[in-house]
């Protein structure tokens, strides 16, 4: 076997994959001119077409189908335009039990074949067979293909790194060679976007993206464990698997930000697949109360209330409000207002009645299972049919208007806000302000109790479209908003995070009460090894929260700087005397601060040093090379080459877990700035 296999190849597959973009690029050319001479047939002669539209609906359905065509023509001519910049990533050679030939299986980002129905030239990275590439080195091995499982012996393994359609390195690996071929692939500089990780997946890796038996599957990884990614690459791995039940707008990602959905969002497209979903939970909760308040708080708020110090007062009522103590406690309530919320009396319509008996009889017995406040409506729908029985005729809208009426004035209260507030005020806490709807902010402390209340009183169908559903970070939600969830999907979830990434005073275990919230139907998997840091930056980071060891790729660099100032403009000094020589050598610098005053303010003083940073806030949406300004929470998920961590003198609770942060965030460098004068 030699190394120069793989260049012969490239330059045969390279000229075959240009051939075949030709030949797409010809269907696409006839396809679109078939479109345009079915547009120009119809209006020449949709006046002389049958009376039936026989004519008409076949010409439809042709333009459909010819329109199908051509979308289906464009995803594979830009599936080959990728697959020219980097054909192949792998090679296995396998001689299956039982024959004495050896097979030679190249695998890539797609599968590609000189014409439809032939035989792979190379393979999908997702196909049966790739999984000899993942999970074995030499020796005996097996994938489970359609027809069964295969068994034979891998001859050789090798990989390869094509760029631009030229090779620069080619390995036969083995364990060893695989740890170099990662070093070589982290130790190059950051981007603007998260890397795709099918030429370095590593076995604990695979076994996730691959799980297709599991309904959720909780990841629980350190630091830089590639959990984005991993989930991000099994949901490719998934929809090419069940293209027939599945698509992209089954799939919905719960992500902390835009500029992390930004962060993220080419890694389907470069897998092949098309962009889906994402949103961050806060942001459907907003949504959920719109009609409730003219605005509410997200999570970044009570961040920013606990990094200045809130009351443990107020700690202790939001903690509560997040836990199974308040469900509980929401459940007895329920049962209160099933009286005091109504005022039940009798209805008429003209010359007809409904006894005050009757109505109670619908309402506390017939409907007794309808959430609270669509009972009545239920109970109105009853007495309509009933009504329009008798009458053998349909009830006019002047008079359904009057009975809705009637019925809407047997609630005491309809308003969430309202409801929600004398719930509190009954529990011992602070009443919410008494204003007209559209001045009405929610705190983030009530923004899930609230929206778990309505839900309870008005009912909320469960989300059926949605197929699978991501949910990332997973340590940041809580019981509560977990049980909202639960309630909301009852799909396949992937749910992923690092409970050493909090961002509360104490580490959560979501763990603990998941199996509780949604059935035994669950399994988690542990990411223990952490790729993103060198070692220097991983083992500081550890000793943070008092990790002693962390499990890291032995990728080394600077040692950590820690430097002490006394005020923030020494602090922009040192960004602004580094910065040429940070961006000639970098292409992703950040500055993270706590707080984003903090964040604002060193801001301001590199601008006043002719630095053009990217300052990032809750509402941005994209993520950009060179200087960066953020908060820390802001930079959750994302990574730079360089990171200064800008903090005051406070230390422990959720400053400690600010640091930790900061510090995972750094690929090559980090230096730790302390200011002496700077308070939260």
């Amino acid at each position: 076997m030699r190394m120069e296999d793989g260049s012969i190849f490239l330059q045969e597959v390279t000229e075959k994959i240009k051939e075949r973009i030709a030949q797409t690029e010809e269907t696409l050319a006839a396809g679109q001119k078939e479109i345009e001479n079915m547009h120009d047939y119809y209006w020449e002669n949709y006046t002389e077409m049958d009376q039936y539209g026989y004519e008409d609906f076949d010409n439809r359905q042709a333009l459909l189908q010819q329109e199908n065509a051509n979308r289906e023509a464009r995803l594979l001519y830009r599936r080959f335009q990728r697959m020219l910049e980097s054909p192949f990533f792998g090679r296995v050679d396998f001689q299956y039990d039982g024959d004495d030939d050896t097979e030679i299986f190249y695998i890539g980002i797609g599968n590609f074949a000189e014409k439809t129905g032939s035989v792979p030239l190379i393979y999908d990275w997702r196909a049966p067979v790739s999984s000899l590439f993942y999970d074995y080195d030499g020796g005996p091995a097996s994938y489970l293909a359609p027809a069964g499982q295969m068994d034979g012996l891998i001859k050789s393994k090798w990989q390869y790194k094509v760029k631009h359609g030229k090779m620069v390195y080619a390995f036969e690996s083995d364990m060893k060679i695989d740890d170099e071929i990662l070093k070589r692939e982290l130790g190059e500089n950051g981007d603007v976007r998260l890397k795709n990780i099918v030429q370095t997946i590593q076995r604990e890796q695979n076994s996730i993206i691959r799980n297709t038996k599991d309904k959720i599957l909780v990841v629980q990884g350190s630091a830089g464990s590639g959990k984005t990614s991993v989930a991000l690459h099994r949901i490719a791995y998934l929809l090419y698997h069940d293209r027939k039940h599945l698509n992209s707008s089954n799939i919905l990602i719960l992500s902390p930000n835009g500029v992390f959905s930004d962060y993220i969002s080419h890694i389907l497209p470069e897998l092949g697949e098309e962009n889906i979903r994402e949103m961050s939970f806060d942001l459907f909760a907003y949504r959920e109360l719109q009609d409730t308040a003219a605005d509410c708080e997200d999570r970044y708020h009570h961040l920013e209330r606990q990094l200045k110090q809130l009351d443990a007062c107020g700690r202790e009522r939001y903690e509560w409000k997040q836990s199974a103590s308040y469900i509980a406690e929401t459940e007895g309530y329920l049962v209160e207002l099933e009286e005091e919320l109504m005022e039940i009396r009798g209805v008429s319509l003209r010359n007809w009645q409904k006894s005050e008996h009757e109505i109670v009889e619908l309402f506390y017995y017939k409907f007794q299972d309808t959430p609270l406040l669509m009972r009545m409506d239920a109970v109105m729908e009853y007495v309509v049919d009933e009504y329009e029985t008798l009458r053998d005729r349909s009830i006019s809208e002047e008079d359904q208007f009057s009975l809705k009426e009637q019925f809407d004035r047997m609630y005491v209260t309809r308003d969430i806000y309202r409801i929600y507030s004398d719930f509190m005020e009954r529990l011992g806490y602070p009443a919410l302000p008494d204003v007209p709807p559209e001045k009405r902010i929610i705190e983030y402390e009530d923004v899930f109790p609230m929206l778990y209340l309505k839900y309870r009183l008005t009912g909320r169908a469960k989300q059926q479209k949605i197929k699978h559903l991501v949910i990332d970070e997973m340590q940041d939600y809580s019981y509560l908003q977990y049980t909202i969830l639960s309630y909301l999907f009852s799909c396949r979830m992937t749910i992923l995070g690092d409970r050493a990434q909090t961002m509360e005073e104490k580490q959560q275990d979501v763990w603990k009460f998941l199996p509780k919230i949604f059935g035994r139907d669950i399994k988690k998997i542990e990411l223990k090894k952490s790729y993103r840091n060198t070692a220097e930056i991983g083992r500081y980071a550890g000793a943070l929260i008092g990790i002693r060891e962390p499990e890291l790729l032995e990728r080394h660099g600077s040692a950590v700087e820690e430097i002490s100032f006394s005020k923030m403009e020494e602090a922009a000094d040192l960004v602004a005397h580094y910065a040429e020589h940070d961006l000639e050598k970098y292409e992703t610098i950040a500055v993270l601060t706590r707080t984003e005053e903090q964040a604002q303010n060193i801001d301001m003083l590199l601008r006043k040093r002719d630095l053009e940073p990217s300052y990032i806030d809750r509402d941005s949406s994209a993520f950009q090379t060179g200087i960066t300004v953020t908060t820390f929470y802001l930079a959750k998920g994302l990574e730079f080459d360089k990171v200064y961590a800008v903090r005051g003198m406070e230390d422990g609770g959720i400053y400690r877990q600010a640091d930790y942060i900061c510090a995972t965030r750094a690929l090559h460098e980090l230096v730790m700035v302390r200011i002496s004068e700077e308070k939260i």
